[in-house]
């Protein structure tokens, strides 16, 4: 035994992190988090010591304030295994379409985040990075726009290819297909003429609208970083958080969910 999997599974008043959250603890380091501060440090304390003493299960009630020192004034109650790695969950699928500057930054900023799970798609291999997230699926397809037809109509879509008429057909089909969230990267000029290019090919513009270009925060700038950080920003607080998502449409019929 040589690792302890540490997780919330009860939370009463204000805590740092919700029901669910894991981290794993070695002798030498953690992998994950529980919300950092006193609490860790405490949970740490426990899961060495039970490493050191062979103990493969423990349960323990934590109150923030009296016991720790943390203004948060709540408890959270922890449950300590035996583990080798992270439980993955299974957050909403997230389809990121292009491995360029803001493809990597996108992933890099959104993979560790347990509201998604996340396939990364581009047309060749090399594209990719040599150290891709662990939960990450990638997927090389020759014809990207072919492979959106095979998308869960309940994915969120973030487009960002090196090919506007790749960007085109990836759009195309995502209306085709239906999506709970669709953004493109681009200029007001390129998302003007793809406007009129998707009417053209059919759509109205109720449907046409639902696609979200350009993407990010303008207020933060063009650097990859800046757009992915406005781009979990946008995806956490309008779509993925339970308590203000809206539910996904599908070809103008809301999907029961």
């Amino acid at each position: 035994m040589s690792t302890i999997r540490v997780t919330i599974t009860a939370v009463q008043g204000s805590a740092p992190r919700e029901v669910g959250a894991a981290m794993l603890v070695r002798g030498d380091g953690i992998d994950g988090t529980i919300g950092g501060g006193a609490l860790e440090w405490e949970a740490m304390r426990i899961a060495r010591a039970m490493l050191v003493e062979g103990r493969d299960r423990a349960e323990h009630r934590l109150p923030l304030g009296p016991a720790l020192g943390q203004c948060c004034g709540g408890a959270v109650s922890l449950s300590f295994e035996a583990a080798e790695a992270l439980d993955r969950h299974q957050g909403a699928p997230l389809w990121v379409w292009g491995a360029g500057h803001v493809g990597r930054a996108v992933v890099a900023v959104m993979a560790p985040l347990p509201e998604v799970a996340i396939t990364w798609i581009d047309d060749a291999d090399a594209r990719f990075p040599g150290d891709v997230a662990e939960g990450v699926e990638t997927v090389v397809a020759a014809d990207m726009a072919l492979l959106m037809a095979h998308a869960p109509p309940v994915a969120h879509h973030l487009i960002l290819s090196y090919s506007h008429e790749i960007d085109l057909a990836l759009c195309h089909g995502a209306l085709m297909r239906g999506f709970a969230s669709c953004g493109l990267i681009g200029s007001d000029t390129k998302w003007a003429r793809f406007q009129a290019r998707l009417k053209a090919l059919g759509h109205i513009d109720a449907e046409i609208s639902r696609i979200t270009c350009p993407i990010g925060d303008p207020r933060m700038g063009r650097h990859p970083q800046a757009i992915a950080v406005g781009v979990a920003g946008r995806l956490l607080t309008m779509h993925l958080h339970k308590e203000s998502a809206g539910k996904p449409i599908q070809r103008g019929k809301v999907i029961a969910t």
